[in-house]
């Protein structure tokens, strides 16, 4: 079974045998991240000036506080933020900013983070607040938490460009914003962790091109192409289609995040050309596509691809009336995003600018696999940080 991403990046590389130099003595003591006092043991300096010159307190000339800032850097020092605010008798505050629609798919996020914050809750405060639909809301949420002054934020971003100015605030004040499920590239925000959504697009062009008999159009559902996840999936599906002329993408629908507009875009869709061959659910909202399908007398004709696993579609994987299901990894993500915004306050640790995941592909024959590391029943998904299908 392949490790997690995370498992991975810690397990140490090793030396051929006869390259390892003989001992020559008593191994050292591992040590950790310098603190204040090894600067001021350098330095030569009071425990008490060291700290007032990190923190730009008064009191210190600006020749020391160059010296211990300097020296602060060749050893590494990184600021314990936790341990201060313990100090001062008060917690980190992380505003986390996460749509209600859709549920299937952010609830299990916002677990995600939970869990990840748990073992930590003595020093983080979250504070989690809901707008309607990506792109609906979130900038009054993040103005909100620049004004409550809020340590780090933990977003969704529905409209890049909607957001680019108030994240550059947050920057500028030196609160990180971590982007989760979707990117907004060319902003100041720390990092982004979402499942590769070019991938995910391509793989169910391929998934099309090699299980579809018949040549024909096929429909692709989507959100809102202003999201940068869900642009990006178009941009993968349409290129690896292009590919091979079998199968030609006849139209593109936005609902949105919508039931009711996904169901009666798809109807009307499906009335005007009877000769569908697949359609491509590309978010989580995918029962009204289906619905709209069975409705039309088309649901195991046509082939469906989806995304994200819910209970009301395990039976529809299981039967072959969908043929699978694009699963984005949302309590993964969840996980990752607060341990790469917990350690760059506390631990000064820069995380990479994107961190992306690789979808994993859920069918008929890998359905009881995933479901037996990954119970979901009767809406109500139990987890633990090894039970994600990794």
């Amino acid at each position: 079974m392949a490790q997690a991403p995370d498992a991975l990046e810690k397990t140490a590389s090793i030396m051929p045998e006869e390259s390892i130099p003989p001992a020559a003595g008593p191994e050292p003591k591992l040590r950790g991240p310098a603190g204040i006092k090894d600067i001021a043991q350098a330095l030569g300096l009071s425990i008490g000036t060291v700290d007032r010159a990190l923190h730009a307190r008064p009191g210190i000339n600006a020749m020391t506080r160059a010296r211990v800032l300097s020296m602060a850097q060749t050893l590494g020092y990184r600021p314990n933020v936790a341990a201060r605010f313990l100090k001062l008798k008060r917690k980190l505050r992380i505003a986390i900013h996460l749509p209600r629609e859709i549920a299937a798919f952010f609830d299990v996020l916002t677990e995600g983070i939970r869990e990840a914050a748990g073992p930590f809750l003595s020093t983080v405060e979250l504070e989690f607040r809901t707008h309607r639909r990506l792109g609906e809301g979130d900038v009054d949420l993040i103005r909100q938490a620049l004004e409550e002054q809020a340590n780090g934020i933990i977003l969704a971003p529905g409209h890049p460009d909607d957001l680019k100015p108030w994240i550059r605030k947050a920057a500028r004040r030196q609160i990180p914003v971590v982007c989760v499920a979707t990117d907004a590239p060319k902003t100041e925000r720390l990092t982004a962790i979402a499942a590769d959504p070019y991938t995910g697009g391509a793989i169910v062009a391929e998934l099309f091109l090699r299980t579809v008999p018949k040549p024909g159009p096929v429909i692709m559902v989507t959100g809102d192409l202003n999201t940068y996840d869900h642009a990006e999936k178009l941009r993968g599906f349409k290129e690896f289609l292009g590919t091979n002329k079998h199968l030609l993408l006849r139209e593109v629908i936005q609902a949105h995040d919508d039931p009711g507009e996904a169901y009666k875009s798809v109807s009307d869709s499906l009335a005007k050309a009877g000769d569908i061959r697949a359609v491509y659910a590309s978010t989580a909202n995918s029962m009204p596509v289906i619905r709209a399908l069975e409705e039309a007398g088309r649901l195991g004709d046509v082939c469906i691809m989806t995304t994200d696993l819910f209970p009301e579609l395990i039976p529809l994987i299981r039967s072959g009336k969908v043929l699978g299901t694009v699963y984005q990894r949302p309590h993964t993500q969840g996980r990752m995003a607060f341990q790469a915004l917990y350690q760059f306050l506390v631990e000064g640790k820069c995380p990479p600018a994107r961190m992306r995941l690789a979808p994993h592909i859920i069918l008929q024959s890998n359905l009881n696999l995933f479901l037996e590391s990954q119970p979901i029943d009767a809406g109500k998904r139990e987890t633990s940080r090894d039970s994600e299908f990794l």
